[in-house]
């Protein structure tokens, strides 16, 4: 890890690839794996056995090492960064957003790119599905929920729609 800056989960940038905290999980997961076998590399090498290659890592893994300005070579900031992310895991702002069908993973890069820009810079998306919604997103934070849905745009414009199907039928008949 940096010398002049101490990476906590507080200070981590997370690249838009990482959308939830299941991505997050992955991330640990993943760095656990390449720890373990790093360590067992190091272990036959010392009782003088072949050394072995470093794995390959994803590319999330990589993008996230490089934007964090981390590596994974000394076991014991291996240890701090998996201690670290399972914090940032457990603590980062989760925003809960329903679709009407389900998104991709690049609408939800982009979204996440969005709402870390304007909203927290870790803030992660837990997305679902709710086909009633028709259109538009409901979405849940902590302390606010704020319903988009075409649903909820027409029960606000109800009293105007009445009166233009009023409108209407009067200058049919």
């Amino acid at each position: 890890m940096s010398d002049t800056e101490v990476k906590t989960h507080e200070n981590f940038v997370l690249p838009s690839r990482v959308v939830s905290h299941v991505d997050v999980s992955r991330l640990v997961t993943e760095i656990e794996w390449v720890d373990n076998a790093m360590t067992t590399a190091e272990v036959r090498i010392k009782a003088g056995g072949a050394e072995t290659a470093i794995p390959a890592l994803s590319d999330g893994l990589t993008e996230f090492l490089s934007q964090n300005q981390l590596t994974l070579a000394d076991s014991g900031d291996r240890a701090d960064l998996i201690k670290q992310l399972r914090l940032l895991k457990d603590k980062a702002p989760i925003i809960h957003m329903t679709f009407a069908s389900p998104a991709d993973h690049e609408s939800l890069a982009q979204l996440t790119k969005w709402v870390r820009e304007s909203l927290h810079p870790q803030a992660l998306i837990v997305d679902g599905v709710q086909p009633a919604l028709v259109a538009g997103v409901y979405v849940r934070t902590p302390n606010h929920v704020h319903d988009m849905s075409l649903r909820a745009v027409l029960a606000g414009q109800r009293g105007e729609l009445v009166k233009e199907l009023e409108t209407l039928r009067a200058s049919s008949n």
